[in-house]
């Protein structure tokens, strides 16, 4: 065989063969092109699409994880909920005139365990080990009891946020006001009998007659004092906000008065002397709440006197109680919000990243069916030039040449 020919013949054989490793390469890896000297402009747009890959992948994560936090939370509030219906029933039953003084004690004891019960809950751990509601400083624990029994809130009302999306982000954390901003009473005024009252009457505010009066009362500091005297014609009433009286008239069970934009009803026998204070509203936690329902429970007697300052108690954690449900509903609502747009942001990003995912294909993706043709084309290409070339090289003609 002339020199020549061996040398076509093996230069044919290794460029078949260098085309076999590269079909093959390309088919294990799924990819054409795979460096920016093979295609520059395939491979940049392949570098940057998977570069939003990567990102979308992040904030799937995040995603996950901000899920599972907030799923933790929406469970603490669901547990909250039913705990704070639990207490209300409480003083329902309370108020309803129909328990004596040990049930009275077991209920106090009941609202008491439900106290500590709150308190874990408002101290509850995510799976990642942080505190729910601490705020940012979630490795604190957020509510801790002071020697005197009062709670205090070491956290705060931090809000941090993370991409979820590339044009949206969410709220991290979850913030321990949920347990400490309500204010006591019907967020305007906050009633209490005075302690020496003798007679049966409890004062109860019914509602809000002018929203803006009732508001600029509970931003003020100056109470108003309902205290009640015998008048020529039977007991009477006076309402006076330091040195202005605002109302007088004569005072009888189911009588009303309008104070400071608000509704309020006189209930039972009030004596004369006896008085009521409308405190302006401020914020009371749910902790000194639910201690201030044991308390009145604990320590009702058995006078109608008696019986009256633990109706006025329990009518205003009542409506204290109302507020802290509200504030809960709010949250509960908003977490609801947070994990509904986490959601769709999971839907969005996983639709954009199989068109993300597509454009990579198409940029440097190689074709499967046509490599896997040419790849079996080629090998038999090469096995049958192997072939060839042997009987070749056998040829009588050829040993002489």
């Amino acid at each position: 065989m002339s020199a020549s020919l061996y040398t076509h013949f093996l230069a044919n054989i290794t460029q078949q063969e260098a085309t076999v490793n590269t079909l093959e390469q390309q088919i294990a890896s799924g990819y054409a092109v795979q460096s920016a000297a093979q295609n520059p402009g395939a491979f940049a747009t392949a570098t940057i699409t998977n570069n939003q890959i990567t990102a979308l992948t992040t904030q799937n994560a995040t995603q996950a994880n901000i899920q599972t936090k907030l799923g933790t939370v929406s469970d603490s509030y669901t547990a909250v909920s039913t705990l704070y219906d639990t207490v209300q029933s409480v003083i329902e039953q309370a108020l309803s005139g129909s328990s004596n003084a040990q049930d009275m004690q077991a209920l106090s004891q009941q609202v008491s365990a439900a106290g500590q019960q709150l308190l874990g809950l408002a101290n509850g751990t995510a799976p990642d080990g942080t505190y729910l509601f601490g705020g940012s400083r979630n490795m604190l624990v957020p509510f801790q009891t002071n020697a005197d029994g009062t709670t205090v809130y070491l956290g705060d009302g931090g809000q941090g946020q993370a991409a979820i999306s590339p044009d949206t982000t969410a709220s991290t954390l979850a913030s321990g006001t949920v347990f400490t901003n309500a204010l006591a009473g019907n967020g305007y005024s906050v009633i209490s009998a005075d302690a020496n009252n003798s007679g049966s009457g409890t004062l109860l505010a019914t509602g809000i007659v002018q929203s803006a009066a009732a508001a600029s009362f509970q931003s003020g500091t100056t109470p108003i004092t309902l205290s009640f005297a015998e008048g020529d014609s039977g007991l009477t009433y006076t309402a006076s906000q330091g040195d202005t009286v605002l109302a007088t008239g004569s005072a009888t069970s189911g009588t009303t008065l309008q104070l400071a934009g608000q509704s309020f009803q006189i209930n039972g026998t009030p004596d004369a002397g006896d008085s009521f204070t409308i405190a302006p509203s401020r914020p009371q936690t749910a902790f000194a709440l639910l201690q201030s329902i044991a308390s009145a429970l604990s320590a009702t007697g058995s006078s109608s006197a008696d019986r009256a300052q633990t109706t006025q108690a329990l009518n205003g954690a009542l409506s204290t109680l109302a507020q802290y449900q509200q504030t809960l509903l709010t949250a509960q609502a908003q977490n609801g919000v947070t994990l509904q747009a986490i959601a769709s942001a999971g839907t969005s990003n996983s639709n954009q990243s199989t068109q993300l995912q597509l454009t990579v294909q198409n940029a440097v993706g190689v074709d499967m069916p046509s490599a896997l043709t040419q790849l079996n084309e080629t090998i038999t290409a090469v096995a049958a030039a192997g072939k060839s070339f042997a009987a070749v090289q056998n040829l009588s003609l050829f040993q002489y040449l």
